[in-house]
């Protein structure tokens, strides 16, 4: 066998990284292992759609610094194989690694366009993304953003503010449909056209070839249009092929127990990922942001060390809109009950979404410091109304 560890994690993202300095936070001897399919080590990826283009951060800045944890770091390769029975995996390079105990981190893959338009088209997911992105988004160009979700929207903000031209396209009636409220998302498309965006709502882009120093893109409404790059924010699809190949339970992601651990006695599952079950909503979850990652790869590599305590959190999730903000909690679903409490409409307030009287969503627009305080909410079995509702998170310091 080339290589056997105490603890195999595979998959180098933040999860990982959590997960490895949590490992050594308890077992101080701990042989640690983390594979890796891009070249890069762990790193931040909210800064890849918010800090890196305003400036507030560098490439360099961004690493986790896994290393510093006595990790042994296998990047650029991709583990193919997983074999339970005699705790092997194996990479598309012919290497073997040995585990005593494993942790699935394999993450999500972006989905994609239904046409190949050469290196300008980006599938927006990666640190080589941003890069590649970065070298299109010059002053002036013009860069069509697909897609009209949470990474859409961030781009469109992010390159609007490096001085790019931005065309957004997503076949939703508004930015955020089916999470935000109709009157909060009809204003965000005002809000984005002030900065300079070319909104265009109901439309899909149906193809795209490569130009000389472009992409020509065909649009549902029979239009071309012909931009610098096209950079795509569909959301993604979890990685669970491994999972599936070696008899795990899969269902929309790795499912897991309390402690995080898939049916498989020494392997356990964290992050974009892993199929949970949180209590306060009743419900199997699985969340793709910052604080699921960080929180259950902390959590799963403890549990891996032999520290089993059960996964409660509700993670929060947040993003930078131009001069807007938020913080989340929770279902974002406008086919719940939607209650609205605006201090300032669109400006400041919070959105509560309800389900048979219990809150089941919060989205603090503008309103900072209520996260703890939005999770106990949804925790408490009410029963809630608007009028109970009113007033009930004020803006935080």
């Amino acid at each position: 066998m080339d290589h056997v560890h105490d603890y195999l994690i595979v998959g180098a993202d933040m999860a990982a990284d959590a997960a490895a300095k949590a490992i050594r936070e308890v077992d101080a001897a701990a042989d640690i292992g983390v594979i890796g399919e891009e070249t890069s080590p762990p790193y931040q990826r909210p800064p890849l759609s918010k800090a890196l283009w305003k400036g507030d951060k560098h490439v360099a800045d961004i690493d986790l610094g896994t290393a510093a944890s006595g990790a042994k770091l296998y990047t650029g390769r991709r583990v193919v194989a997983l074999d339970p029975a005699v705790r092997i995996v194996r990479d598309g390079q012919g290497d073997s690694y040995g585990y005593r105990r494993l942790l699935l981190a394999t993450g999500a893959t972006p989905r994609r366009l239904p046409f190949e338009g050469g290196d300008r088209v980006i599938h927006y997911r990666t640190l080589d993304d941003y890069q590649r992105l970065r070298r299109y988004a010059e002053p002036g160009a013009i860069i069509a953003v697909i897609g009209g979700g949470f990474i859409g929207a961030e781009l469109a903000a992010s390159l609007c503010g490096v001085g790019c031209k931005v065309c957004m396209l997503f076949p939703d009636a508004h930015i955020g449909a089916g999470r935000y409220p109709d009157g909060l998302a009809q204003h965000l498309d005002g809000y984005y056209r002030q900065h300079g965006v070319d909104v265009r709502s109901g439309v899909r882009v149906n193809g795209g070839r490569p130009t000389d120093g472009g992409v020509e893109l065909g649009l549902s409404d029979g239009s071309l249009l012909r931009v610098e790059a096209a950079v795509a924010g569909l959301g993604v699809t979890p990685n669970t092929a491994l999972a599936e190949q070696a008899g795990l339970e899969v269902d929309n992601g790795i499912v897991v127990d309390a402690q995080l651990r898939t049916n498989a006695p020494d392997i356990w599952a964290a992050g974009d990922v892993a199929n949970f079950y949180n209590p306060a909503l009743g419900r199997r979850l699985r969340v793709e942001h910052e604080d699921a990652a960080i929180g259950m790869g902390r959590h799963a590599g403890r549990a891996m060390a032999g520290i089993a305590d059960s996964y409660d959190t509700l993670p929060f999730f947040y993003s930078d809109l131009f001069d807007d903000g938020y913080e989340a909690v929770g279902l974002l679903d406008t086919r719940l009950q939607v209650v609205e409490d605006w201090r300032e409409p669109y400006r400041e307030g919070v959105v509560y979404y309800l389900e048979q009287g219990r809150v089941r969503g919060v989205l603090l627009w503008n309103t900072w410091g209520q996260v703890e305080a939005a999770r106990a909410l949804i925790a408490d079995p009410g029963p809630f109304d608007a009028t109970s509702l009113r007033g009930r998170l004020p803006r935080g310091t």
